[in-house]
């Protein structure tokens, strides 16, 4: 079991992991030996994650989700398969923690008598300056 929060763990049924070529620089190396980690999690069938957590970890997904529910990070940042393994699981819990985290409700709020007595003077004043200036300049 793979621990997201204290409440919450995933199984490690639910994971998958394939082992690739890593694209970009590394020498003759890059070319024989697959060190990159391609994770799939199957968000869809884990029974350990509440609907709620499902889907806002489908929406913080984005590309990442496949159309069978399952998401896919790629992790090569570094040169072994095991760095990049670790790398590409703490990726993944943390996108599970964020998607645990629930924003609060957005109540809507006036502005108070003393906030528009202030915007309204302070609109006063500015007509005022405006007021008071010129047209052409006179050569009196």
């Amino acid at each position: 079991m793979i621990e997201i929060t204290a409440r919450l763990s995933i199984s490690e049924d639910d994971i998958e992991f394939a082992f690739v070529r890593a694209s970009g620089p590394g020498g003759q190396n890059v070319n024989k030996v697959s060190s990159a980690v391609q994770l799939r999690f199957h968000m869809a069938r884990s029974a350990h994650l509440p609907e709620r957590v499902k889907e806002r970890l489908a929406r913080l997904a984005g590309r990442r989700l496949t159309q069978d529910g399952d998401i896919l990070i790629q992790a090569q940042r570094f040169r072994t398969q095991e760095r990049n393994r670790e790398d590409a699981i703490g990726r993944l819990v943390e996108l599970i923690r964020s998607a645990t985290e629930v924003a609060p409700v957005r109540r809507a709020t006036r502005p108070t008598l003393g906030s528009k007595q202030r915007r309204l003077a302070a609109k006063a004043r500015r007509g005022e300056v405006k007021s008071l200036r010129q047209g052409k300049p006179s050569f009196d």
